[in-house]
């Protein structure tokens, strides 16, 4: 996949492909190895050649403002729902992964039971919070290893709903 991605104003051309098992990432024609793992809602922890950082991202606009440390960069990517849907179908998640609550709310459908086979992207739950209902998607393809809520249950922000093995 490739795209241009906006840095504090300077396009930057950014490549990810897959060698493997594991993703390839070129920025501006140079190769980075480099790794992502969302901790918390909106906080990543990123390894970058051996290096680790932990990066907030907010919407700012139409854009993102990621900070890590001290430093704080505005990011804008084009046609953004466009490269989220490439996003999904080029890399998922590996191994087992926990999925959590985006926010605070209430657990209004189960779309899985335990055991149900899922591809990534697919609905596992929906949570409504402020009147507005949210589909809680599969990180990676897998098979459901474990439901940690019910219809009509109550989630705080952060906290486990499922596992995908």
């Amino acid at each position: 996949m490739k795209l241009q991605i906006e840095i504090d104003g300077k396009k930057r051309p950014v490549e990810l492909t897959q060698a493997g098992d594991r993703p390839v990432w070129r920025i501006d024609g140079h190769p980075l190895e480099a790794d992502a793992t969302e901790v918390s809602p909106a906080i990543y922890s990123i390894l970058i050649d051996g290096k680790a950082f932990e990066v907030r991202v907010e919407r700012s606009g139409t854009g993102l403002r990621a900070i890590a440390g001290s430093r704080e960069f505005k990011i804008a990517i084009p046609d953004e729902r466009e490269w989220r849907r490439k996003r999904g179908s080029a890399i998922e998640a590996e191994g087992r992964q926990q999925v959590l609550a985006p926010m605070p709310g209430k657990i209004v459908r189960v779309l899985v039971k335990t055991g149900d086979a899922v591809r990534a992207g697919q609905g596992l739950l929906v949570v409504e919070a402020m009147k507005m209902q949210n589909e809680i998607r599969a990180p990676k393809s897998g098979t459901i290893d474990r439901l940690a809520v019910v219809e009509g249950q109550t989630v705080n922000a952060g906290e486990v709903v499922a596992i995908v093995n």
